[in-house]
């Protein structure tokens, strides 16, 4: 029988799901959510995400799952892409088709969904925009209030519009999302009956697992890369390749290829100076779903960089917001912090660490009318210029 436990990753500490402190007793560090019994990549009969149940949550009741079919989400070659990044055999994975537009559907249908499990009436997230927009639609969904800590002026008009309508309660917070996080952990210490949706809560990882689950299933890539923000899918990408790779379902493991905004690096620092600790800094990008200066994954996203022998790199708002124009004239669009994923495997391949051969599948973690901040700017014809 298959069934879930939560596990300290650092300290080896093991607890039962029915609790909702994702922090381990003993050492403090995050949980994780570890399935027990798992010899077997065994499907079942839902779509998406759900698709891989025993995989993801194989406990839980089908009662209590809340989904909108998130996942699915289709991969595309362009001769654009190519050309611009130098690598013919790229391929773009597209988040921003999931229901509210961002890979967040993923890891939010699993963690309301053991919201309802376990009782919960009311959820709690911070966010720069994407999280605080998908939390605001799976708990509407599951008839549960939803509560979210916003940086006052730090978040996209259109993620903003996305919580408000899905009927979301708004705490606007005097600072940027590291302050607000801080203050989400401090309301958890005195208040046991929220739930917490931020990818401090392990089931968001369980989720999002999944975008590697669905590429392996039709590519064998070389490398995978992907915005760096919070590190959530950072974490969530390495686990689930040390999962197929333990499971024998795959030979060759990619590469994992996080990239980070220079203004909001502080994994970059972390890995590539080889320090002890990962030092917070004040977060400045254009690319605002990941400007975040004090990630709180950034252990568990260590073990998926090591275990990958993968790559963290840092891009300009320059180099993002090119990359972007390129993703958006090729008919695909993305929002900005997504760009990123292109604009680093371009960098890589100009320093040769990616080779023109290589594969390569870069994800897009964001639909492009997420943000609408930058400047739209273009020249306009007169009827008379097409006519004659």
């Amino acid at each position: 029988m298959v069934y879930s436990i939560l596990k300290c990753p650092v300290c080896n500490s093991e607890y039962d799901i029915n609790r909702n402190n994702y922090l381990c007793d003993k050492c403090g560090n995050i949980l994780d959510v570890i399935q027990k019994g798992l010899d077997n990549f065994e499907l079942s009969d839902y779509a998406g995400v759900w698709k891989y149940k025993n995989l993801v949550h194989p406990g839980i009741e089908d009662k209590y799952i809340i989904t909108r079919r998130e996942g699915n989400t289709n991969l595309y070659k362009n001769f654009k892409i190519s050309d611009y990044s130098g690598i013919k055999n790229i391929f773009l994975k597209h988040e921003g088709e999931n229901p509210t537009g961002s890979f967040k559907d993923r890891g939010m249908t699993v963690a309301v969904s053991e919201a309802m499990r376990l009782g919960f009436k009311k959820t709690l997230c911070a966010s720069t925009g994407n999280t605080s927009a998908a939390a605001a639609s799976y708990s509407s969904f599951a008839g549960i209030d939803s509560y979210v800590l916003i940086p006052e002026g730090k978040i996209s008009k259109n993620k903003l519009f996305q919580a408000v309508s899905y009927g979301a309660n708004i705490v606007n917070i005097n600072g940027d999302f590291d302050t607000a996080m801080a203050d989400l952990r401090e309301t958890l210490k005195k208040r046991n009956d929220f739930y917490v949706l931020n990818s401090l809560n392990p089931w968001r990882i369980e989720g999002q697992k999944t975008i590697i689950f669905e590429i392996m299933e039709k590519l064998e890539p070389d490398f995978i890369s992907f915005p760096a923000g919070n590190l959530g899918n950072t974490s969530a990408f390495g686990k689930a390749l040390m999962e197929l790779k333990a499971m024998g379902k795959i030979k060759k493991i990619p590469e994992l290829i996080a990239i980070q905004a220079e203004g909001a690096s502080p994994f970059y620092d972390y890995i590539n100076n080889r320090r002890d600790n990962i030092i917070p800094v004040k977060a400045r990008t254009v690319a605002s779903a990941i400007q975040i200066g004090n990630p709180v994954n950034f252990k568990k996203a260590k073990r998926s960089i090591d275990f990958t022998h993968g790559i963290v790199e840092k891009v300009s708002d320059d180099e993002i917001i090119d990359a972007k124009k390129i993703i958006d004239r090729s008919g695909i669009g993305c929002e900005p912090a997504s760009a990123a994923s292109l604009a680093g495997v371009k960098k890589l391949r100009e320093n040769n660490i990616i080779d023109k051969n290589d594969a390569v599948v870069s994800i897009l973690t964001g639909n492009i009318l997420k943000d609408l901040d930058m400047n739209l700017s273009y020249n306009a014809m007169n009827i008379n210029d097409i006519l004659f």
